[in-house]
């Protein structure tokens, strides 16, 4: 129930997110063509969990031909506001609503988790054609980087969540992620990027998380207020500069 109700708290949120969150790397969708084995341009996609489209754009970008699948009202308006030529349909990875064998590759964007691998794993592999591909990716703060770690203990302890541990490059960082993939063709990179941003943008991206959403306002507001002020002694000018690193996983069907 608690994991429903943060996966859903982005409904209410959808602008917010879709106006705040950070975007992805062309580093990013470069590795995807190296480990898939082929170029976007021209490739039929599935994007799982589409949310406001930040991911969806990007493919498009790329030359691919993408469908977007998203379970939640608030996310899929705010996706045809941004990509009305876009086609979504309404559901989610435990059971696509996609015919078998018609993608050649499918995509979740910080979407994955949400799911239940017992179930979103062979829908994955029914709907791919042969040879197709299944990408996974977070962008994940970069807490090797001190006021981010310092950032993210505070989170922490106001949300009442556990502390990310430390970024690092090896493989046993998100184990998490890996559960419902063993036994697969699976490959992993991960790809470093930041982004410059106004400081009312970063706050307003850290309280779209479901932590905050789930949070409440009351609470999410005393919070912002005690981060402008940790963060103005970091970033005088007013301009934050976030860093992150995407951590992608790849299974080839």
């Amino acid at each position: 129930m608690a994991t429903t109700t943060r996966a859903h708290s982005f409904n209410r949120a959808a602008a917010q997110y879709a106006a705040s969150r950070p975007s992805y790397p062309p580093a990013l969708f470069d590795t995807v063509e190296e480990l898939m084995g082929r170029s976007l341009a021209g490739a039929r996609v599935a994007d799982v969990g589409a949310g406001t489209g930040i991911a969806t754009a990007l493919l498009r970008e790329r030359g691919a031909e993408v469908v977007a699948v998203e379970p939640g009202d608030g996310m899929a308006t705010q996706f045809r506001t941004a990509l009305p030529g876009v086609p979504i349909v309404r559901g989610d990875g435990d059971a696509l609503p996609l015919a078998t064998a018609s993608f050649d590759l499918i995509t979740y964007a910080q979407a994955w988790h949400w799911t239940d691998t017992a179930r979103s794993v062979p829908e994955a592999l029914r709907v791919l054609r042969p040879g197709g591909a299944l990408a996974l990716w977070w962008n994940i703060a970069a807490t090797d980087v001190p006021w981010i770690s310092a950032q993210s203990e505070r989170i922490a302890h106001h949300c009442g969540v556990t502390p990310p541990p430390p970024t690092t490059r090896t493989d046993d960082r998100g184990a998490a992620r890996l559960a419902g993939l063993e036994g697969l063709r699976l490959a992993r990179r991960q790809v470093r990027w930041s982004r410059t941003v106004s400081l009312d943008l970063h706050l307003s991206n850290i309280s779209s998380h479901s932590a905050f959403l789930v949070l409440g306002e009351p609470g999410t507001r005393a919070f912002l207020a005690e981060e402008r002020t940790h963060l103005h002694d970091v970033f005088p000018d007013g301009e934050v500069e976030e860093s992150y690193e995407v951590d992608l996983l790849v299974v080839r069907r």
